[in-house]
């Protein structure tokens, strides 16, 4: 499986590094794993939904 780091994730999702590391953490990202410090996602993972919106609120 291929795995992408914090810096790479924040690019392609259009949020910062620092919010994915949160989600790691959290579990929301399915197969996230921490190797020593450092966490990496695989490369076919899905964004999580914000859960701060509302479905119905338009943004």
């Amino acid at each position: 499986m291929d795995y992408m780091t914090l810096k790479e994730a924040s690019e392609k999702w259009g949020i910062s590094a620092r919010q994915i590391n949160y989600l790691c953490a959290a579990g929301r990202i399915p197969g996230a794993m921490k190797m020593a410090t450092i966490w990496l996602v695989p490369k076919d993972a899905e964004k999580p939904a914000d859960k701060r919106r509302k479905e119905n609120k338009p943004l």
